[in-house]
Parts: C-alpha cells; structure tokens; sequence
C-alpha cells in the first residue's frame, strides 16, 4: 500500500512546472531586491538622504536596504503559517503581487527635495513591503519545488530557485548598466525610476505561470487525510526548534552575497575608484555564470550529499572575499574579475545552489514552510544589515577593507559549525524528512490513544533512524 500511495503521489508531481514557477518568482524577488541594492549604492543617499557628508547619506541609504531584512522574519512567520494552513501555491501569488506593486510604487516616490522626511519614510514603508513578501517567497517557492520534485534529484529542480536569484541579478543589473550611464541630473531625476517600473513585467509573466501550477501533493494529501497542522508555527518550535536554529546561523552565509554586490558595489565605485558600469558588468557577468553552476552544484549534492558543499562553500568564500577586495585595490578589472567569478560563480554557488533543498529537507511536511521560512529570515537580517555594518567597519587607506572581509569569514564561520551539526538529507526518502517532528507527533498520537499505539511509534523510531 505504502508503494502504491508512493506511485500515485509522483505521477502527480510536475517538477519541472514547478522549477519554473519558482524561477520566475525568484526572478521577480530578486530583481526587484537588485534594483533598490543598486539604487541604494548610487543615488538613494543623495536623493533620500541628504547630507554635507556622503557617507552619513550612503550609510542611511544602507541602512534601508537592511530594514527589508527585518520585515523577512515577519513575512515568513505570518505567510508560513498560511503557506502549512492553505497550500504552498495560493500564499505564494500573494508574495508576487506585494513584490512587484510595492517595488512599483518605490518608483513613483517623490525625493527629500520635493516633501521632505516623507520621502524617506515612503522609502522605509515600500521596502518594508518588499522584505515581507521575500520573507515567504523564498521558503515557499522552495517548499512547493521540493515536494513536486522525484526523489533523487531534490536538489537538481530545487536549486532553480536560487537560479532566479541570479537571473534577477543580471536582469537588473543590465537595466542599472544604461541607466547609471546617464547624465547624473536624468539619473538623479527620472533614470533610476525606470528598472523599478519594468518589475511589473516580469511580475505579470510570474503570476500568469503559477496560476497554471498544480498544488503539490504533499500537502493535497495531508489535506484529505486531515492532517495539516492546526498551529504550525508552535509544532515546529515545540518538535524542531534546533533545525530552526541550525537553519538561522547557515543563512548567516548570505552575508557574503550582500558584502559583494551591495558595500563591493560601492566600495568599488567609491574608494577604489572603478566605473560604474565597469563593475556592474563584472558583477552581472559572475553572478549571471552561477545561473549555469548552481544546477550541477545541486545535481552534485544529490549524489555526494548537502553538506560536503556548504562546507566547500563556507571555507572557500572565506579565503576568496580577500582575494577580491585585494584585486579591487590593484585597479586592474580583469584581476577583480577572476577575483568574482571564483568567489561568486564556482564557491558561493556551492551554498546558493543547495541550501533551497538542503533547509526544506530538515523540515516535515505539515512545518516546512514555517520551519524553513522563520530560520532562513531570521538569519537573512544579518546578512540584510551587512553592508551596512560592512560601512562601519571600514577603515581608512588602501587595507580599510581588512575588517569587512574578517567579519564576512567570521559569518562562515559561524554557518559552517552550523552544517556540521545538521543531518544529511540527500538521501531521506521525502515522506521520513524532518524526522524529529514526525517522532514527536507518533509520540503524541500514541499519549492521546492509548498504548495501542506503542509498538507503531516504536516502528516510526526505528525507519526514522537514519535520518
């Protein structure tokens, strides 16, 4: 019977229908969180904030930027819990409507010069609106992609997720790339609204796409058989508080995402004294090339397991974040070049790539999606902060750069410790995932029945054991 069930359930599941959807609403997400990155590094500060010193206004431009990342953890609690309640596929259509009308709005907004403190407090609340929605998108693109995917290549269909996450770079940055080029009074005054009136085109191609998507079949069974979790988020505290924690400090590795291409943006154009379509390109180039790596970085994971990549990932950025910010002291491009693809296209693919599948695996089917979005957010507000924290530490002369890349290895170091202490996943067959959750429910099943029910959860214990 269990076969059975298990035949029925992947002749229902669309993986690559699914892949598709998540890659374009990962698109959407983060193009729209590229564009204001960009817009915050160029001319936010001047526009929003200004000051006698740039850098108290590129500091305030910053410090908006990581503002999105505390509404994340906010957005993942309330749309995970719906995401368990009502199906991975109606949260998910939400999430890209916020997306892209929030990110419109951002650019119809006037500037300080025209009304004043209203203007950065229009910023604060359109970004606001932008973090909520990539609080749940994230997790639940990740959660539906998973659950429709066979077994065996979880990983494979999972990380195209994250490879919107690199379409939506390179998509932004070749809409930033004309506009950054314009005489600065068109960019200050109408040129940087135009990337962030495009976003509603590709929220319309996104939207139209996952209307046409199935629910997954996961939670259409849990569904029928009454299982879909009354509270979510407190199962998942109660059963698999450490995997949420686990999750929190490996997200901790998006800092190196947003050190490179929000502070390495500005540092770049700033103290480094580069071209700002120069280096724009060389980002869009790196990170376009990781759209090719991640696939068989994940299609890699399936076979040899998560965590041997996320370890590579976390110890090889470490040395590489040094190599970069030494190759844009240089002035040479092409060293700076060689210097981002190591790090962003080969290394930081070998996390990008994994952990889609790798934190929706520690999560049971009734949790995931709360699981998975509280722990990934949660840590994403370092990360959201980084480059301003990365403002901080900078120091002066050629080597003021030393401080942010310690404290961009000191994060790895942190999600590194965090892999070594999660189980593999790879292998689980995806109805035994989450095994701490689903012993606790058998346990509980069997305190309110009656000890009926011993030697079944004793049975649970035992096929649950090798995860």
């Amino acid at each position: 019977m269990a076969t059975t069930t298990r035949k029925q359930a992947t002749m229902r599941k669309t993986p690559g229908k699914a892949a598709l959807a998540s890659f374009l609403g990962s698109t959407l997400e983060y193009y729209d969180f590229f564009i204001y990155g960009s817009a915050a590094a160029l001319v936010f500060g001047p526009l929003f904030f200004p000051s006698d010193d740039p850098a108290v206004g590129l500091i305030g431009a910053f410090a908006t930027f990581g503002v999105a990342y505390i509404a994340r953890p906010v957005g993942g609690l309330v749309m995970g819990h719906f995401g368990d309640k009502m199906g991975r596929k109606k949260i998910l259509l939400i999430t890209l409507g916020v997306m892209g009308l929030s990110s419109l709005g951002i650019g119809f907004l006037p500037s300080y010069s025209q009304i004043g403190y209203w203007a950065p407090v229009l910023l604060v609340a359109g970004r606001l609106a932008q973090g909520f929605s990539a609080g749940a998108e994230s997790a639940g693109a990740s959660t539906l992609t998973l659950e429709h995917s066979p077994e065996g290549r979880r990983g494979f269909f999972t990380s195209f997720v994250m490879t919107g996450y690199a379409s939506g770079m390179v998509l932004a940055t070749l809409v930033f790339i004309p506009v950054a080029a314009l005489p600065h009074d068109a960019l200050m005054s109408w040129g940087w609204r135009i990337p962030f009136w495009l976003s509603i085109v590709v929220l319309a191609i996104a939207y139209w796409v996952r209307t046409h998507l199935d629910e997954t079949p996961v939670f259409e069974d849990a569904k029928e058989k009454d299982a879909v979790a009354s509270l979510p988020i407190r199962d998942v505290l109660k059963f698999q508080s450490m995997d949420v924690v686990r999750v929190i400090g490996m997200s901790v590795m998006s800092v190196m995402q947003t050190i490179f291409t929000v502070f390495g943006l500005a540092y770049a154009t700033g103290a480094a004294g580069f071209d700002k379509t120069a280096i724009l390109t060389v980002n869009a180039v790196a990170i376009g090339l990781s759209m090719f790596a991640m696939p068989l970085v994940a299609r890699l994971s399936d076979k040899v397991g998560r965590r041997p990549l996320l370890l590579t990932a976390a110890i090889g950025c470490s040395a590489t974040i040094f190599a970069y910010f030494w190759a844009l002291s240089t002035g040479s491009i092409w060293l700076v070049f060689a210097a981002a693809f190591v790090n962003m296209t080969l290394l930081y693919s070998c996390f990008n790539g994994i952990w889609p599948s790798f934190f929706a695996e520690l999560f049971a089917a009734p949790v995931r999606y709360s699981g998975m979005a509280i722990g990934n957010q949660l840590g994403l507000v370092v990360a959201g902060f980084g480059p301003l924290i990365a403002g901080l530490l900078l120091g002066k002369g050629a080597d003021g750069w030393v401080p942010v890349a310690v404290f961009a290895c000191a994060c790895m170091a942190i999600a590194a410790v965090c892999v070594v202490l999660s189980r593999e996943t790879a292998k689980t067959p995806t109805e035994e995932l989450g095994a701490p959750y689903l012993r606790g429910m058998a346990i509980r099943a069997s305190q309110s029945h009656g000890s009926g029910y011993a030697s079944s959860v004793l049975r649970t214990k035992s096929a649950l054991g090798r995860e």
